[in-house]
């Protein structure tokens, strides 16, 4: 057995308990990326010298990751004197690289975790397409379980480089799927947290109105729980709250979650559904109500709200023009077409538009949609979880989904029409790899609970894990393979 094929949580184990040397691990991983990074091209910037320093230093360490090698998505994750292209090519070709690691960067550190490099990204989370890690400047990254098809995105190369075991753990965010998406695309696990659970720290503060949080992409539940505790909490100047949790979410691990009332989607009321992934929520269904859980077709009015898809994509957009502003400002010029991807282009050209009236009033009925959402998880009829395919379709091939920049809402339509609710709300959800297509690619569900209540999804989680184990599910590129 690869060193690698086993979760953070063994490997820290085995490192407080000495049975292995950090710098063991962290070679692995180096010598991991090395030969599957080539073929999945998940990882543009590496850092193993360093790595290899720090993690002389993780071994006297006591952090719950101590000598944890990880990887750092290059969005939303500044990290001292590595690079910072934010998958846009003017920024590569100046070698932009960031002052200071952010907040997020900074937790997992100072938990033990040794950076070895950063992962791809559509550019700027737009690109030509924000799910698919296709970049012109930078490649497309290729999914480990068919090289001919996307990872999806925006955390896309974190996910493809977990799912292939290059790293037991990587970040992603997540502002409209990014964490779940590719996490049901790679056959991982992926944990978006509470709105105001992860800090942004001072750097960054908050992304996209609140829309976007923090988080990590794992192979099991009990690493999500693990990494949840290591990056939880607030600091003072932030602009959401999120009631902290009762203890550790990795006691939840254990914990019986009682009966559950479970609202089961298994339609795509905004396009088709692809009926490998119906299958694969309906047999979830039937697990979950014989593990005695109460499971009944439902879930809330407004879950497929075009409306709310529009009104996400003024906040978007206007992000994109500020993120853009903000790197003229940086290099000292204007971009024009030619600095940027065509889709990138035009987020930023319909973000300018937006009127400062128009950019509020957005946020002000978007709020309108999380009132009518929440309140399906309140009162005497109320639902406890929501199960639903994370997506509508296995992850597509290579080049589908970037071949029309312009017009965004086919796309959440036909690819993702379960996730964005989410990040409205702030509710935490999460993607289990329990199902798998008839050709062989991963299929994602997503459990949804009220806000605040991750400990509900882990509990639940884990439970899934042990009756539908995923473990022993191999991609075609891994890091166990001769």
């Amino acid at each position: 057995m690869h060193l690698l094929e086993a979760d953070a949580t063994e490997l820290a184990a085995r490192i407080h308990g000495r049975e292995l040397e950090p710098l063991d691990v962290v070679d692995a991983a180096i010598a991991a990326c090395e030969r599957l990074n080539p073929t999945l091209n998940a990882v543009f910037s590496t850092r193993f010298e360093r790595a290899r320093d720090e993690a002389q230093t993780a071994g006297r360490s006591d952090g719950p990751l101590a000598g944890i090698p990880t990887l750092f998505k290059d969005l939303g994750t500044p990290e001292a004197g590595e690079p910072q292209y934010l998958g846009n090519r003017v920024l590569k070709a100046l070698d932009a690289r960031a002052a200071a690691d952010c907040h997020v960067v900074r937790k997992l550190k100072d938990a033990g975790a040794v950076s070895v490099g950063r992962t791809t990204v559509p550019e700027l989370a737009s690109g030509n397409c924000p799910a698919a890690c296709e970049n012109e400047a930078f490649g497309d990254t290729r999914n480990p379980w068919n090289l001919a098809h996307t990872p999806m995105g925006s955390s896309g190369g974190s996910a493809a480089a977990v799912a292939a075991g290059i790293v037991p753990v990587a970040h992603g965010n997540d502002g409209g799927g990014s964490i779940r998406v590719p996490a049901s695309a790679n056959g991982v696990v992926g944990l978006k947290p509470s709105r105001g659970r992860i800090s942004w720290g001072p750097i960054l503060a908050e992304s996209w109105a609140g829309l976007a949080t923090q988080g990590m992409l794992t192979r099991t539940v009990r690493d999500s729980a693990l990494t949840l505790d290591v990056l939880a909490g607030a600091i003072p100047g932030d602009p959401y709250g999120c009631r902290a949790p009762d203890r550790p979410f990795r006691e939840e691990l254990s914990a019986d979650p009682g009966q559950l009332r479970i609202g089961l989607c298994d339609v795509n009321e905004a396009a088709s559904l692809h009926p490998d992934c119906r299958d694969a929520v309906r047999a979830v269904g039937d697990v979950l109500a014989d593990l005695g859980h109460r499971v009944e077709p439902a879930w809330p009015a407004p879950f497929f709200s075009e409306r709310m898809v529009g009104l996400c994509m003024t906040i978007v957009s206007v992000g994109t023009a500020q993120t853009v502003g903000l790197l003229e400002a940086s290099v000292g010029r204007s971009f024009g077409e030619g600095d940027l991807e065509r889709g990138t282009w035009l987020e930023a050209e319909r973000g300018r538009a937006v009127s400062g009236p128009g950019y509020l009033d957005a946020v002000t009925r978007l709020n309108r949609f999380v009132r009518e959402t929440a309140a399906w998880w309140e009162g005497e009829d109320a639902f406890d979880l929501l199960l639903s395919p994370t997506m509508a379709t296995p992850a597509p091939e290579l080049g589908v989904l970037v071949r029309h920049p312009e017009d965004r809402v086919p796309l959440w339509r036909e690819t993702f029409p379960y996730t964005l609710q989410f990040n409205v709300t702030g509710q935490p959800a999460i993607s289990l790899p329990l199902g798998m297509s008839a050709n062989g690619l991963p299929i994602g569900i997503q459990l949804a609970a009220r806000y605040a209540e991750e400990a509900t999804l882990i509990r639940v989680a884990s439970q899934l894990e042990e009756v539908m184990p995923w473990g022993g599910r191999r991609p075609g590129v891994w890091v166990g393979d001769p």
